[in-house]
């Protein structure tokens, strides 16, 4: 069965940041959160785990909230609003409609095929690529457009990291079969 690389895309993991108060009392969060966890000597901020979507707010005084763990846009939106509903039941004021920013969606994809990393160092544009077999068992892309940087795995796996929309990981991919192709590396 050949695999369809665009269409063998995952989203792994998506971190988004947004700002839900001014400040926050993360002592005052932690003891009255069930399952908070906060140890300030080991992290600045209260850790919430949600189960369902599966996602952690890191929680931190200065009222900004990173979130990560999220596998779609829509777990995340899901998230920061359960994540708003359980401070608004502290009774801190915190607004109705919380927004938060993209930073970077990590996404896995498969070329279905196993790909030669000594022949794509040699062939891709050296100031772009990073390839040390000894330390690393992949060769590091990173692109121009879409701003994001690939992962090349021997076997034809992929890892797309810094994307800031889902889109983005399928634009890599197109580019890096474009990029194969033109080198006579895999056929298309």
């Amino acid at each position: 069965m050949k695999v369809n690389p665009e269409e063998s895309l995952k989203i792994e993991n998506i971190v988004a940041s947004a700002k839900v108060a001014e400040t926050l009392d993360l002592q005052m969060i932690n003891e009255k959160i069930k399952d908070a966890e906060y140890n300030k000597k080991r992290f600045p901020g209260v850790v919430l785990r949600m189960q369902d979507p599966k996602i952690a707010a890191l929680v931190f005084g200065s009222g900004k909230v990173v979130l990560t763990g999220a596998k779609s846009v829509d777990s995340l939106s899901k998230g920061l609003e359960i994540l708003g509903n359980k401070l608004r039941d502290l009774k801190l004021n915190i607004p109705k409609k919380l927004e938060y920013k993209i930073q970077n969606i990590v996404t896995s994809a498969d070329l279905g095929t196993p790909i030669n990393l000594n022949k794509i160092a040699v062939g891709f544009n050296l100031d772009r690529i990073e390839y040390e077999p000894e330390q690393f068992p992949g060769l590091v892309y990173r692109l121009e457009e879409p701003r994001v940087v690939v992962l090349l795995f021997g076997s034809g796996k992929l890892i797309i990291t810094g994307g800031k929309q889902p889109e983005d990981a399928k634009k890599a991919v197109i580019k890096i079969l474009s990029d194969l192709s033109n080198l006579g590396l895999i056929h298309q």
